[in-house]
């Protein structure tokens, strides 16, 4: 019989690493996809995959089912770790170096926008309903279709279309607000 994702992470909680290979097995190529899209980077996402796994299996006593889903945790795991991956690896790039050459203003310019608009994304998100919420970040930064989306949550493929549809109109009007 099948687990469903609440009872994996019960079983992770008393040291059954049957369930954390389960678990991986569902999650694995996702929580890769969203690793890799953030840290662009296969190796580097392969461990920060590898670290929300291990701290999933260190902390699944903790985890509150009534405070929301097993699958969005472990994704929201392996989203942190790849930041502290970014913020690791960019703490290291900017050691200061003698002698190399400063970027012109351009890239910089670029670079600031693209982080201001990320922020107002990420602000925009922040405003949706949990359904609508958890429908986008699950395509768009769990890499999944629609119809993956739909089995992994249980609910009907139209039921994910009109929540995906619903949740980008609300970006769209609330990111031209912002600007």
């Amino acid at each position: 019989m099948r687990r469903d994702d609440d009872q994996l992470l019960a079983a992770m909680a008393g040291g059954d690493e049957a369930a954390l290979a389960e678990l991986y097995d569902r999650y694995g190529r996702s929580a890769y996809a969203l690793a890799v899209r953030i840290l662009r980077d296969p190796a580097l996402a392969e461990d920060a995959v590898q670290d929300a796994f291990l701290a999933a299996w260190r902390t699944a006593a903790a985890f509150d089912p009534k405070r929301g889903k097993a699958s969005t945790w472990l994704i929201t795991l392996v989203h942190r770790r790849s930041v502290d991956v970014v913020r690791r690896e960019d703490r290291r790039r900017a050691a200061p170096l003698d002698d190399v050459p400063v970027p012109s203003g351009d890239s910089t310019d670029e670079t600031a926008e693209i982080r201001e608009e990320r922020r107002a994304v990420q602000a925009a998100l922040a405003e949706l309903g949990e359904a609508e919420r958890e429908a986008l970040e699950l395509a768009y930064y769990g890499g999944l279709s629609q119809s993956e989306i739909a089995e992994r949550l249980g609910v009907p493929l139209g039921t994910i279309k009109s929540r995906m549809f619903g949740g980008l109109a609300k970006l769209r009007d609330a990111l031209a607000e912002r600007r």
